[in-house]
């Protein structure tokens, strides 16, 4: 039997398959285990096969092309107006069968286990600065409850806060003075461990050349070009710098009709955590560079500060993307050429 086109609805547990046989147009609708995915795929014949970019597609995406199937990923959100009725797990797998078919629909790149290990350590990192500001915070509140007002900072509130405590040990029953030094071990503890995965990503961008390239960008440090690296994984996936600016979803958003278009605000589509990365990184830029870009200047002199930083976030995407595309290494005072 030859199949061209599947639509595969992916789950923990139960996967659901769609599609028409192109010789007698039956229309096949397949329940399968997880533990039958791999015999399913492995006897049957090279075919399109279509999934959503949801959680372990990419895993399955490398497993189903190690048999020798071309894999699509599609965005959930092009994927749920091709469900006609309720939604069920036939219903997702025929929309996303009719989805991937479309001629104008955009694609998800897959990324290795490379990309996805170092994305790993971005995404650990992360959450470990939210628990970090959040016990940071708490023990702020809770000593200003007590008439202790800690400095702006992790670097001078924290040593702030033990004096605090040791001036609190006679007022204050020892069961709570002892309740918050262990917060205190605990933001210590967060400290080290975030440390840590400093560290191992530094290791790995040691490894990358394309890292090391990108790190010569003003405004881009070891986080931004190490995930700006996972992330793209092929840079010939985006069709330009500019393709790759919406992507991260620093492009304006637009409303119109009638013939009249309106520019909105930056979209905020896409990929969250670099797109701040690249913003905090040109708020930097433009705040600590000793001598500021011209480009910079103009732009302060006619347009709010905030407008300036999301400007230059853009532009330092689309230089991203032009050095990994063209393996090239980043030159200050570059000008294309004009045809």
């Amino acid at each position: 039997m030859k199949i061209t086109t599947i639509g595969l609805d992916i789950a923990k547990k139960f996967f659901q398959l769609h599609w028409v046989d192109m010789t007698t147009g039956e229309v096949h609708r397949k329940q399968l285990k997880r533990e039958q995915m791999a015999e399913f795929f492995a006897t049957c014949e090279p075919s399109l096969v279509a999934m959503e970019a949801c959680g372990s597609a990419h895993y399955w995406a490398r497993k189903l092309r190690a048999f020798g199937h071309e894999v699509r990923l599609v965005a959930a959100q092009f994927v749920r107006p091709f469900v006609k009725t309720n939604k069920t797990d036939a219903a997702d797998a025929r929309a996303i069968w009719e989805a991937v078919q479309r001629p104008e629909m955009k694609f998800v790149a897959i990324k290795t286990e490379a990309q996805q290990s170092v994305l790993t350590l971005h995404r650990l990192r992360e959450q470990m600065v939210k628990f970090r500001t959040m016990q940071s915070n708490q023990l702020r509140g809770l000593l200003y409850e007590f008439g202790v007002a800690l400095p702006p900072g992790r670097a001078k509130g924290m040593p702030a806060a033990l004096e605090a405590l040791g001036a609190l040990e006679e007022s204050l029953p020892a069961m709570v003075i002892d309740a918050l030094r262990q917060q205190m071990a605990r933001i210590q503890k967060l400290d080290e461990d975030i440390a840590d995965i400093e560290k191992k990503l530094t290791l790995w961008k040691k490894e990358e050349r394309s890292a090391m390239n990108l790190m010569e960008i003003p405004g881009v440090g070891i986080l931004g070009a190490t995930a700006a690296v996972a992330t793209i994984g092929d840079a010939t996936t985006f069709k330009s710098g500019r393709e790759f600016a919406a992507f991260l979803g620093l492009v304006p958003k637009q409303s119109g009709t009638g013939g009249r278009v309106r520019m909105l605000g930056i979209s905020k589509r896409g990929n969250v955590y670099l797109r701040t990365l690249l913003i905090h990184g040109a708020r930097a830029r433009i705040n600590f560079q000793k001598q500021r870009d011209p480009w910079i200047e103009q732009l302060l002199a006619r347009r709010p500060f905030n407008t300036v930083v999301v400007a230059l976030a853009n532009k330092m995407a689309r230089t991203i993307w032009a050095m990994m595309a063209h393996d090239r290494t980043y030159q200050k005072n570059y000008a294309t050429s004009i045809a």
